[in-house]
């Protein structure tokens, strides 16, 4: 029976609480968030469906000493990590805006400012505190993930994204063989590639789906990514982040099942990988005939979708010339080479250009 630290308990932070209460394994909860309400309501919840102690924590994740310190107080055997300071799903709605729209369009690298603080002062605390268990990232990881391994502060895997297209794989070959067992499935694939995943949409040229491996001897059916129902985009996909993500937390528990999935981000990499987990380590899982070199080229490719270039040794963030080009009409400063010590003044230029 265990501990789990869950750091932002927004729609997803609690679904991932209420799926991990419900699983048994979990002896106590600690739910940490900035509003006082919110992290009371959602503990309130949660102790109400399971025979599980919860317990709620009033904390500014951007607190590298507070969180460190709870770290030292509750001793998690797991970090779930799922803030951020605006949520992917903030501007919706707002699309006629022609600077919400140029925002969007440049993918969504550009709205780091908003998607790494929370997890970089989280990684810090992990490293002051000496606290060397498993730490489960959920916002943006298959960039924050890459920028934070720059600077020895990775987190051991990223949530959803690649598990949300295993999943969505795994749905239309249940269709196409609803009395039959289902293979292996493995899948490498990038952030900005889920939503084509999502929608049922594949992309014309194969060099631009993500790719998907059935059976131990990894034969290609990428198609398979792209037929489950189509779901268009927002709010209605945390459920299946959540789905992606529960296997995933229970494996890195002590005495986990050991578990072989995709997840975003494993020790940093960019994208989303096929891995084992066991005893609490993570390994890739490569299919026969896929090198790591290939496969993370293909998915720094795809990550130009969301408006990424490439990331430096020191973790600045260079954007694409499709990304500068969204921007450039109102506010070509927010494309600039993104510097880690630039986070917070980049952050509040993003506040000044998306105000209402």
């Amino acid at each position: 029976m265990s501990t789990v630290l869950i750091i932002g308990v927004g729609d997803v932070g609690q679904r991932l609480a209420l799926g991990l209460a419900a699983g048994g394994r979990v002896r106590r909860l600690v739910l940490a968030g900035r509003s006082t309400a919110g992290v009371r309501e959602s503990a309130a919840v949660v102790a109400a469906t399971a025979d599980c102690l919860v317990e709620p924590v009033v904390l500014d994740a951007l607190r590298q000493d507070d969180i460190a310190d709870l770290l030292r107080r509750t001793a998690p055997d797991l970090v779930v990590q799922c803030a951020a300071l605006q949520g992917p799903w903030a501007l919706a709605g707002r699309e006629d805006d022609p600077r919400v729209r140029g925002v969007l369009d440049a993918g969504l690298g550009l709205r780091l400012p908003y998607q790494l603080p929370v997890v970089l002062a989280v990684m810090r605390a992990v490293r002051a505190a000496g606290w060397t268990g498993p730490v489960a990232n959920l916002s943006f990881p298959d960039v924050t993930g890459p920028v934070l391994e720059r600077l020895g502060l990775a987190p051991t895997l990223g949530l959803g994204n690649a598990g949300m297209v295993l999943l969505r794989a795994r749905a239309a070959l249940r269709a196409a063989r609803p009395e039959g067992d289902l293979p292996l499935i493995r899948v490498l694939a990038q952030h900005a590639q889920v939503f084509d995943v999502m929608r049922s949409r594949e992309p014309a040229d194969p060099d631009d789906r993500c790719r998907v491996f059935l059976g131990e001897e990894g034969r290609r059916e990428d198609a398979s990514a792209y037929r489950a129902p189509a779901l268009a985009p927002g709010a209605r996909y945390n459920p299946v982040t959540v789905a992606s993500a529960l296997p995933v937390l229970e494996a890195l528990l002590p005495g986990g099942t050991p578990l072989r999935w995709s997840v975003p981000a494993p020790n940093g990499l960019p994208g989303g990988y096929p891995v084992r987990i066991a005893d609490g380590r993570v390994a890739l899982d490569l299919p026969p005939g896929l090198d790591l070199a290939e496969a993370v080229g293909h998915n720094e490719r795809a990550g130009r979708r969301d408006g990424v270039a490439r990331v430096d040794a020191d973790g600045t963030v260079h954007f694409t010339e499709e990304c500068r080009a969204a921007v450039a009409d109102f506010a070509p400063d927010l494309a600039r080479p993104l510097a880690v010590a630039d986070l917070a003044a980049r952050g509040a230029r993003l506040d000044e250009v998306l105000a209402p």
